[in-house]
C-alpha cells in the first residue's frame, strides 16, 4: 500500500530519509535537502554578498552535489555570489585524470570558470612517482598534505575570498573518530568547524556547506537528480587509516542511525584542557603558507622526496632531523673520499 509523502503534499512517497526517518516524495525530498544546506549557510554565515567562491571539484558525488546545490542557492535565494570551480589534479593514472573529465563537465553544465593545478606543476612530483618513493603504507600522508596546501595556493591564484570543499556529515564524524584514535588534540579542536581560516588571519577561509549532510543522502540527490559524477575509489586509498574508522562509523550507524550526528555534536562540545600545549597556527618560513610548524608539513615532504629520503617527513621531527644529518655528514665523507682521490 503506497505510504502518503510525510510533508502532506498529497504525491505517495518514494524514500524513508536516512538523516530523519521522514517518508517523502522526489520533490520534497529535492527540497528539503536543499534547504537544509540553505540554513547551514545563513546560520553560520559562511559567505557575504559580492564574494567570489572556490568550490573545490574533484568530480566526486560530494563535490558535485555541492557545485549543483550551491548554483541552485545561488539564484534562488540571490546570494549574489561569484561561483568558480578549482581542481587539483594529484597525478594518480586511471583516477584523477578520468575524474577531471567530470569537473569538465560540471563547468559546462553550470558555466563556473575552472582552474586546474597540478602536484606536477606546484611540486614537481606526481602521486605515481612518490608511491613508487615511498610505498603504498604512507602515500595518503603526502597527498592529503600537498593537496591542503594546493588549494591555498589555488584560491590565493584565484583571487576567490573563500573555497567551500564538499566535506559531509560522515567525513566529519570519521575525523573525529582519527583523531581521538591518534590523540591528535589540535585537529581535534578544529575539525568539527564548519568555517576555518579567516582574512585577518592572511589565511584564505574554507566553508563546508554539506557539514550536516549524510552521504547517504548526498548520494540519492544526485542519483534521482541524474547528476555526472565520478564514483571509483582512488587506487591507492585502500590501505588509508581513514577506512578503517570509515568501517566503525557504519556499524554504529547499522546500530544507532542518530551516530553521525550524535558523534559531531560531541566533537563541537569538546574542550581542551589549557594545560595541554596546543600548536600556533602561523606561516611559513619557506612558501609562505599557512602552518602550525616551521618549516610547513609540506616543505619538510618536499625537502624528502628530493633529497631522496622519502620518510624525512614520517613521524617525529627528530627523526627526520636525524635523517638529514646522517645524509649530510655522508655527502662529506663522500666529497672528501673524492678529494683525497685528487
Amino acid at each position: 500500500m503506497p505510504v502518503a509523502c510525510a510533508s502532506g503534499c498529497g504525491r505517495n512517497a518514494f524514500m524513508r530519509r536516512p538523516k530523519t526517518g521522514d517518508t517523502l516524495c522526489k520533490e520534497c525530498f529535492f527540497l528539503a535537502f536543499e534547504t537544509e544546506i540553505h540554513n547551514t549557510i545563513q546560520q553560520e554565515q559562511l559567505f557575504r554578498p559580492g564574494e567570489k567562491v572556490a568550490i573545490a571539484a574533484s568530480g566526486g558525488k560530494d563535490s558535485t552535489v555541492l557545485a549543483h546545490v550551491m548554483n541552485v542557492l545561488n539564484k534562488r535565494y540571490n546570494y549574489g555570489l561569484e561561483l568558480v570551480l578549482l581542481s587539483i589534479d594529484e597525478g594518480i593514472t586511471g583516477y584523477r585524470d578520468d575524474s577531471l573529465k567530470t569537473v569538465a563537465q560540471n563547468r559546462d553544465d553550470y558555466g563556473m570558470p575552472l582552474r586546474v593545478l597540478s602536484y606536477q606543476e606546484l611540486y614537481g612530483w606526481t602521486m605515481d612517482r612518490i608511491v613508487a618513493e615511498i610505498g603504498r603504507s604512507n602515500n595518503c600522508t603526502f597527498c592529503g598534505v600537498f593537496r591542503r596546501q594546493a588549494l591555498d595556493r589555488g584560491a590565493r591564484l584565484m583571487e576567490v575570498d573563500c573555497v567551500a570543499t564538499g566535506h559531509n556529515a560522515d567525513d566529519i564524524a570519521e575525523t573525529v573518530i582519527m583523531n581521538i584514535l591518534r590523540g591528535d588534540t589540535a585537529r581535534l579542536r578544529r575539525c568539527c568547524d564548519i568555517k576555518t581560516g579567516s582574512k585577518e588571519a592572511d589565511t584564505i577561509p574554507r566553508v563546508k556547506p554539506l557539514k550536516y549532510s549524510y552521504e547517504k543522502e548526498i548520494v540519492m540527490y544526485a542519483h534521482f537528480k541524474k547528476l555526472v559524477y565520478f564514483s571509483t575509489e582512488c587506487v591507492f586509498a585502500p590501505n588509508a587509516y581513514r577506512g578503517h574508522a570509515r568501517a566503525f562509523l557504519k556499524d554504529l550507524e547499522k546500530v544507532r542511525p542518530s551516530a553521525i550526528m550524535d558523534i559531531i555534536h560531541a566533537g563541537e562540545q569538546l574542550q581542551i584542557k589549557g594545560t595541554v600545549k596546543k600548536p600556533v597556527r602561523g606561516v611559513c618560513g619557506r612558501c609562505g603558507f599557512v602552518s602550525s610548524q616551521q618549516p610547513c608539513k609540506a616543505c619538510v615532504l618536499l625537502e624528502g622526496l628530493n633529497r631522496g629520503l622519502p620518510k624525512l617527513g614520517i613521524g617525529k621531527k627528530s627523526k627526520g632531523e636525524r635523517m638529514v644529518a646522517l645524509q649530510e655528514q655522508q655527502l662529506r665523507e663522500k666529497a672528501h673520499l673524492v678529494k683525497n682521490d685528487f
